[in-house]
């Protein structure tokens, strides 16, 4: 990447320290092509993009360029949920078996809707071996987590979902509504807003999707120059197996290097791992949800569903994570030492492996977004975006 490499978009004045850092980023390789996007107050205050699509390429990323996204796609489908809640079609505190009712199995009857939105429900894994063909069949999937007993008494503990979640949560929608979650989502979050975000991308829009480089972990081998911490050790040893609950999580079914870039896994819905969007449809999204729920006269979300939606419901030492401190909300993750999103302590989002983000702050009223195409290092976030993250709120 050279300085000759152009930056799109726009940027306003005093945010220029994030175009620099959005600018080094691809000078120095820690990114290849990504966007970034801001709201303040519901407006569109920093959109850029730039980069390349492949390293051996001349192929720049497009204002439309979308790329996989991760568990990024988590606070989409938590934001559907709430929806639900609004509508008196969901209680929270009701056991899930009463919207799907072969959940019951392997004594999981009483467990209440609230702890999948949590990570509480002890099912981040199936320990019967699935078959990778199984990611892409969402009746397959749904049935062998029915079937599956939790891996700790549900609510004693917390412990990321990382798969698991989009299947878990995704089906009681989908027994409520009829609908799929990339249906519902597009009725009821994206196409409202005119937002470019998609769970389940149809071939026609296959073209603009850039492949992601490297992997889910990559770069963890060649940071042997700082210490790692422990919980991040633990987490990779575990992860390697996946006879292990935190191996299982991620490996079960098994995720092929490559698959994030088949059209198999662009066509499917995998909720909890496989959206695909700009930054500035996550930017959007979230800057809807920065300042209560409406922007443009397009209302997703009350203000009372997004307070109830960011108020903690586990925090402490991640089962599945290595013992990291996370903290939960109702399907966002919430600032933390870890992942600090801002200087407001109600700040929430979600991120994805390889460093995707977006977040709202609702104290500020600002909505952000951030798409690499480059994995970078880091389970909750890429140090590219809180470097902006950074940047832009010393700059209010």
């Amino acid at each position: 990447m050279t300085q000759s490499t152009p930056i799109h978009g726009h940027c306003e004045a005093r945010f220029e320290n994030v175009r620099r850092i959005f600018s080094e980023n691809l000078e120095n390789g820690t990114d290849l092509g990504a966007g970034v996007a801001f709201t303040l107050n519901g407006q569109l205050v920093v959109d850029l993009w730039g980069g390349l699509l492949e390293p051996e390429s001349d192929r720049e990323w497009q204002r439309d360029t979308l790329v996989n996204l991760y568990s990024t796609t988590k606070g989409m489908l938590s934001i559907c949920i709430q929806q639900l809640v609004e509508r008196g079609q969901l209680d929270l505190d009701a056991p899930v078996s009463q919207y799907w009712p072969e959940f019951s199995a392997a004594n999981k009857a009483e467990i209440p809707v609230r702890q999948l939105l949590c990570h509480q429900a002890g099912l981040p894994a199936v320990r019967k071996p699935l078959d990778t063909s199984v990611l892409y069949d969402w009746k397959a999937f749904t049935s062998a987590l029915a079937e599956e007993e939790p891996w700790w008494e549900p609510g004693t503990r917390h412990g990321y979902h990382a798969i698991t979640f989009g299947h878990l949560v995704g089906e009681v929608l989908r027994r409520i509504s009829g609908q799929s979650v990339g249906e519902f989502f597009r009725e009821n979050v994206a196409g409202p807003l005119d937002a470019d975000f998609q769970i389940g991308v149809p071939d026609e829009d296959h073209g603009r999707i850039s492949r992601l480089h490297g992997q889910v972990i990559a770069g963890a081998k060649s940071s042997s120059s700082r210490k790692i911490p422990d919980a991040l050790k633990a987490f990779m040893r575990d992860m390697a197996d996946p006879s292990t609950m935190t191996g299982g999580a991620f490996n079960n079914p098994r995720i092929p290097p490559d698959a994030v870039n088949s059209p198999e896994w662009r066509r499917a819905e995998i909720p909890a791992a496989n959206g695909h969007g700009t930054a500035r449809a996550l930017a959007r999204i979230y800057g809807a949800l920065s300042v209560g729920g409406e922007v443009d006269g397009v209302r997703i979300l009350e203000s009372e569903s997004i307070d109830r939606a960011i108020t903690v419901q586990a925090e402490g030492p991640d089962a599945v994570l290595g013992g990291l401190p996370m903290r939960f909300g109702q399907g966002f993750m919430l600032r933390s030492m870890i992942m600090p999103l801002s200087p407001s302590p109600r700040s929430f989002g979600h991120p994805g492996a390889g460093g995707s983000l977006g977040m709202a702050d609702p104290d500020q009223g600002v909505g952000f977004g951030y798409t690499p195409n480059k994995m970078q290092m880091g389970l909750v976030g890429g140090a590219g975006a809180f470097a902006m993250l950074k940047a832009f709120f010393e700059a209010l």
